[in-house]
């Protein structure tokens, strides 16, 4: 291969591209799970840089603290526009006035920015950073969403409020309080900005370590909890608000409490005391039947909002619950139908016992298709996966001292694993031979007329039965648990072919074997 069509590892580096190396791909674990190399990573930058658009990818530095910053400036905004409306009267000081401002103003850049963000395609095997495919999949998805919460009410109110202040005509200035009210109420509309949210938390998901589930379970759960609290927020806001925009009725719930000349802090306390009240369906806060139309209505929308919260928390919850520990589901599963088989055949409780101890050793309560797995995977990881699980049994078996690696490995990959309960007999005397068995950790005993002989870690059996396919010459039982490994003879002689040598110092052990008569 020709080694000057790899890009060099340094030349997409802030010191060779400068300012914009910001907007291309990183190498980290995000990049290199949908690209799969560093070299990959490389062509992608190269790609981006040739293409000569300037478009910020989604997997570029600039790209994740951006959305992080969008979160958090989104998660401000859908908590402090109700608290203005509500609770501050227009009286919510050049701070916050500046902080609308600013929010509008980002906003605004983010929708120009949209028409230059890179796309994640749904397979996440490649970025899209065609300006026209960009601009067609935003203008059909999230344009008319993000123009409607970016409408610059806070340049609106931050004039109207100077026009305000300036004014001295009292007439003039009651028709601007009016205005001003109905600007602060139009300004609701910018709580569309909650779509932004679940958008930019689906976005941190997908790009953030896509491929570790405790990712994804930790921002599930953070978005879970972040829109119950804001939908409890707001519905706080409303108890408050609502009884504000008829001047607080004598029958009114502030007046009640007394509230009228509360600080922001008390208002808004009782306010999410009553909504969560209503929520969730208690007497505490809501002593009182409701006392005019109105309120009745807002005590109706809480309970149908608790019953939607409610809802979703327990589907969430649902969800997570049946997506974590998988392989202990799965065996929970085949337990239940090997119980059922078990009745049905009508076996006895002894052999039932037996049967569902054996499953509990063997798999320990996690279900898992070693076979699939191991399939999945390539060949030199198979290698190393068999390797690390019979560890110990390479350190003990002489059959594996001072061996070819080769040999060792090719043996491995015929491996299979077995698990004997204590009694079981393992083979039979006179019964005719297929495999040989490797024991890992346990205790057997072998017996014929003329011997018994106990076998232990490190040790084999069948040997002979596996080079000539002939019958045992003795009972194999199991003293303990035996977690043992087995190799069909057919096995056996495929990877003997290939090591004649091996051939002949196992024919010579089997021939002594036999002789002495501790041939099982």
């Amino acid at each position: 291969m020709d080694k000057s069509k790899d890009p060099p590892t340094e030349s997409c580096t802030t010191a060779t591209c400068g300012w914009r190396a910001l907007f291309l791909p990183q190498l980290n674990r995000q990049s290199l799970c949908v690209y799969g190399s560093e070299v990959a990573v490389e062509r992608e930058c190269i790609r981006q840089l040739q293409s000569g658009v300037w478009v910020i990818h989604p997997f570029s530095l600039i790209r994740s603290y951006y959305i992080m910053c969008m979160m958090a400036i989104t998660f401000l905004n859908l908590i402090g526009i109700p608290m203005e409306i509500a609770f501050l009267d227009g009286y919510s000081g050049l701070g916050w006035e500046g902080f609308n401002v600013f929010s509008d103003t980002l906003f605004l850049m983010d929708v120009a920015l949209n028409f230059r963000m890179g796309i994640i395609s749904e397979d996440n095997e490649v970025a899209i950073l065609d300006i026209k495919q960009i601009r067609l999949c935003y203008l059909r998805t999230w344009f008319i969403p993000d123009v409607i919460a970016a409408f610059p009410i806070g340049y609106i109110l931050l004039i109207a409020d100077l026009h305000y202040h300036n004014e001295t005509n009292p007439s003039k200035t009651n028709r601007m309080m009016r205005i001003l009210m109905f600007v602060r109420i139009l300004s609701l509309v910018r709580l569309v900005r909650v779509s932004r949210l679940v958008r930019f938390f689906n976005e941190v998901e997908k790009v953030s370590n896509a491929n570790l589930e405790v990712v994804r379970l930790f921002f599930r759960v953070l978005s879970l909890f972040m829109m119950i609290f804001l939908l409890c927020h707001w519905n706080g806001c409303i108890q408050y608000f609502v009884p504000m925009l008829e001047e607080f009725p004598s029958d009114c719930w502030v007046r009640r409490e007394n509230l009228m000349n509360a600080t922001v802090g008390v208002k808004y306390s009782w306010g999410v005391f009553r909504a969560l009240s209503q929520m969730v369906a208690l007497s505490y806060g809501s002593m009182e039947a409701p006392t005019n139309e109105v309120e009745l209505w807002i005590v109706m929308v809480s309970m149908v909002s608790g019953c939607l919260m409610y809802t979703v928390l327990v589907g969430n919850v649902a969800t997570i619950i049946s997506n974590t520990d998988p392989t202990a589901k799965a065996y929970k599963s085949k337990m239940s139908h090997l119980e059922h088989y078990m009745t049905f055949m009508k076996l006895p409780p002894e052999l039932q016992l037996r049967i569902s101890n054996y499953y509990q050793a063997r798999y320990g309560g996690k279900w898992f298709d070693e076979k699939d797995i191991l399939n999945l995977v390539s060949t030199s990881l198979q290698e190393e996966i068999l390797t690390v699980m019979c560890s110990s049994l390479l350190k003990k078996s002489p059959l594996f001292q001072d061996r070819d690696i080769n040999f060792i490995n090719a043996i491995l990959l015929k491996l299979q694993y077995e698990l004997f309960q204590e009694g079981d007999v393992i083979i039979r005397q006179n019964a005719h031979g297929d495999r040989m068995f490797f024991i890992e950790h346990g205790q057997v005993l072998v017996e014929s007329e003329d011997l018994e002989k106990e076998l232990c870690d490190g040790d084999f059996f069948g040997e002979i039965c596996a080079l000539t396919k002939g019958k045992h010459l003795a009972t194999v039982r199991a003293l303990t648990e035996c977690q043992c490994f087995s190799l069909s003879s057919d096995a056996f002689q495929l990877v003997l072919e290939g090591f004649p040598d091996v051939r002949k110092d196992l024919e010579k052990m089997a021939q002594l074997t036999e002789e002495s008569l501790i041939d099982v």
